[in-house]
């Protein structure tokens, strides 16, 4: 009896021993911190896209719907709902080990009930700016156990923001832009100084014609026309689509407003339907971004080759 029983002990010591083993395996150390990677909840498209590049992709369980890239691997992950709108029940109900999370992620209250959970609750916090890119990278891949990985992203990421500057450089005179986060009903949202679109204009080489308020608010179809846009960029209408100029249903929103309609892009048919996780979202894309809305606002400066 004896006998069986210290088998048995010695049975659930080995199984213990193992289980412990996988564990340490399948969580990555943050400053001594030992982080479960194995089911990550990522909210966020930034984050979501730093996971993928790190080869992460597998181990993500569920995203927010602002993660819309890679295709098809985030639509086959389970949905949170929008980042800023989220359920601490429906968050918790996916099983998550890990939650990262964008520092926009909301609303508090049930931030804060996340963070009060067991799960570990990380958020990635950094500016839109070429810098701020890389620290998100370095941020998650130290945290996933990805520093290899991570610091070999970050270098191609600043490789390609340097790229992007020196194209800048040849600008002459930048571009006057407005930035519409949507256009609805007559009414007009548009981007002004902090944030990611007044950064994504300003790493275009273009100027942001709003410099009157911070965040997003409503303009006046007056306010635009004194502000004399030579270009709007305008959130893409439809999934799918690459950058176009003077687009369809948005075009004729924008057209509807007066004052609006009369600024110098509107007739000049200068209004830009761009991806909104490329404009807003400063993940390993931001520096594509950028080159894509060069080529859009200076087609000649933007094709010249680089020096080698």
């Amino acid at each position: 009896m004896i006998n069986a029983l210290m088998r048995l002990a010695v049975r659930l010591f080995l199984l213990l021993a193992i289980t412990a083993s996988v564990a340490v395996d399948a969580s990555a150390q943050d400053g001594g911190k030992a982080y479960d990677t194995t089911r990550i909840v990522s909210v966020g498209g930034d984050v979501t896209e730093i996971l993928y590049e790190l080869g992460m992709g597998d181990s993500i369980v569920a995203v927010d719907t602002t993660s819309v890239f890679p295709k098809p691997g985030v639509s086959q992950k389970k949905s949170v709902g929008y980042m800023r709108a989220l359920s601490s029940e429906g968050v918790l109900a996916t099983g998550p080990t890990l939650i990262l999370a964008t520092d926009t992620a909301g609303p508090p209250e049930v931030v804060a009930a996340l963070k009060a959970s067991s799960v570990p609750f990380v958020t990635i916090d950094a500016p839109d700016t070429p810098d701020g890119v890389r620290e998100k990278v370095e941020l998650v891949a130290k945290i996933t156990g990805k520093a290899d990985a991570g610091a070999a992203l970050a270098n191609r990421i600043g490789a390609e923001f340097e790229a992007a500057a020196q194209t800048r450089a040849r600008i002459t005179k930048p571009v006057r832009a407005l930035f519409l986060l949507s256009v609805q009903s007559g009414r007009a949202l548009a981007g002004g100084r902090h944030t990611a679109a007044d950064a994504m204009l300003a790493l275009a080489g273009a100027e942001n014609v709003i410099t009157a308020f911070d965040g997003y608010k409503p303009l006046s179809g007056e306010a635009a026309l004194e502000l004399a846009p030579e270009a709007i960029v305008v959130m893409k209408a439809a999934p799918g689509h690459r950058a176009t100029e003077a687009a369809g249903p948005i075009a004729t929103e924008i057209a509807a407003i007066q004052g609006l309609a009369a600024t110098p892009a509107v007739k000049a048919g200068r209004i830009i339907e761009f991806d909104g996780s490329l404009m807003l979202q400063f993940g390993p894309r931001a520096p594509a971004a950028a080159r894509e809305l060069m080529k859009i606002f200076y087609p000649e400066t933007a094709s010249v080759p680089e020096a080698k």
